[in-house]
């Protein structure tokens, strides 16, 4: 039986920039970092696998590796989005905080069931911030 996602994790360009945004902008604390310094197919690398904590106990994981290129490109929201779930007065203060701070931010969307907004992250991801409506079950 699948209990859930643990944890989703996605490459980064880099770590610090990457802390600065999910740690310092978003507020989801860094819990765990270490290198990877070998695969477990026995391959060497120079790997750093980091975890940001939210509220439920999940986390979001990224990793940057220097001896492995990887070819970042612009995400549309289709390509690829990371979505969470914030409360309803989060999702106005981070849309002003993001604005604020010179983040790429657009929202506030309806989509009948949640409102949404849109932030795109250091690595050119769109982080989506989702509150849900009174009627979120009924939906």
């Amino acid at each position: 039986m699948i209990r859930g996602l643990h944890p989703p994790a996605y490459r980064c360009r880099n770590s610090e920039e990457t802390r600065k945004f999910y740690e310092g902008f978003l507020g989801l604390p860094l819990v765990k970092a270490f290198e990877i310094t070998e695969t477990k197919s026995g391959r060497a690398t120079h790997t750093l696998h980091s975890f940001y904590r939210m509220d439920d106990g999940s986390c979001l994981a990224f990793f940057e590796s220097l001896d492995r290129p990887f070819e970042f490109k612009e995400q549309h929201d289709y390509d690829l989005h990371i979505a969470v779930e914030v409360d309803r007065p989060s999702l106005h203060r981070m849309l002003e905080k993001g604005q604020q701070a010179g983040i790429e931010s657009r929202g506030v969307a309806d989509h009948k069931f949640i409102d949404s907004i849109y932030l795109r992250d250091p690595n050119g991801y769109v982080i989506e911030l989702t509150a849900k409506r009174d009627d979120h079950d009924e939906q």
